[in-house]
């Protein structure tokens, strides 16, 4: 992989992007697997569209960091790295379709269902949510097959009716019947804590961490998700559509509650604050080998400032 040695986050979260995209690249390749019949044009398009259209790539840079920080052996963290970024892709095309948050722009280009339909749409985000099983489970994914096993039992919970699924299903509901300060946090803990989540215990899951170890980097990616959800809220009181590559001001114009609604902008900065020290302790036990992950916890933190 690119950029092992590099110190300073910025350039590793490119590094991190730039081998995520490869490998995007060679799994969205157009020929058929062995026991696939055909991938046709249109549809691998579109998930291409939905998969290789930029973005920070956060969840595979904390997978992969975690895993590194761990021992875990780095292409097969970069396999599974990918398959978790297949089901953000995945969530991306459906929350923008017109059935659910009905966007047009997504990381400054249009979204899928705009550049080519809505059934296309559809039809890529299932594949790419499907694929993501096939990488974690595929033989090139060189890992023992318990760990496998624990890697899909843990993605299909983090993105399924209990997490990822769940949380979106929530924040439909609340745009009629708004939540109380509990339900928001259960939301976001759902619909965006729980591939965050999920991102930093499979890095823990892939190196064969023992249990406090994948204890301690679960707990770490629970602050990641929730630190994410505040400063992406903020982002959109504050930030604007240029600025963000995507529409701001939503969850005001449909009534939606967010913590920063409840508590203030200046509170909420607080509680991130208050976050990112509660996640440098939290990786005090691995000393300086942590500092990329301590650092990436205060970049999600202070994106708004």
């Amino acid at each position: 992989m690119t950029g092992m040695s590099s110190h300073n986050l910025a350039e590793r979260m490119e590094s991190v992007a730039v081998d995520v995209r490869a490998m995007l690249e060679t799994v969205l390749e157009p020929a058929a697997l062995d026991g696939e019949i055909n991938r046709p044009a249109h549809l691998m398009a579109a998930m291409r569209h939905g998969a290789l259209n930029g973005g920070k790539r956060l969840r595979p840079f904390l997978l992969i960091e975690t895993a590194r920080l761990l021992g875990a052996p780095q292409e097969a963290a970069l396999r599974v790295a990918v398959a978790l970024e297949c089901i953000h892709c995945y969530s991306l095309i459906h929350d923008d379709l017109p059935a659910m948050d009905d966007d047009d722009l997504r990381r400054g280009q249009p979204t899928v269902h705009v550049a080519f339909d809505e059934a296309t749409a559809i039809l890529a985000g299932d594949a790419l949510l499907t694929l993501a099983f096939d990488i974690l489970s595929a033989p090139e994914t060189r890992l023992p097959p318990q760990t496998k096993l624990d890697l899909v039992n843990h993605l299909a919970r983090a993105a399924g009716a209990g997490g990822m699924v769940g949380g979106q299903a929530l924040d439909l509901l609340a745009e009629t019947a708004p939540p109380d300060e509990a339900g928001i946090v259960r939301l976001q803990a759902m619909k965006t804590g729980a591939l965050l989540r999920y991102a930093c215990a499979a890095g823990a899951i892939t190196a064969g961490a023992d249990a406090d170890d994948v204890a301690r980097m679960t707990r770490f990616g629970e602050i990641a998700g929730l630190a994410f959800q505040l400063a992406d809220d903020l982002l959109d009181v504050t930030s604007n559509a240029a600025a963000m590559g995507k529409a701001t001001g939503k969850d005001a114009a449909r009534g939606k509650g967010t913590l920063v609604s409840v508590h203030g902008i200046e509170a909420t900065r607080q509680r991130l604050d208050g976050l990112v020290e509660e996640a440098t302790t939290l990786l005090e036990p691995f000393g300086p080998k942590a500092r990329m992950l301590t650092d990436a916890a205060r970049f999600v933190a202070q994106r708004d400032r």
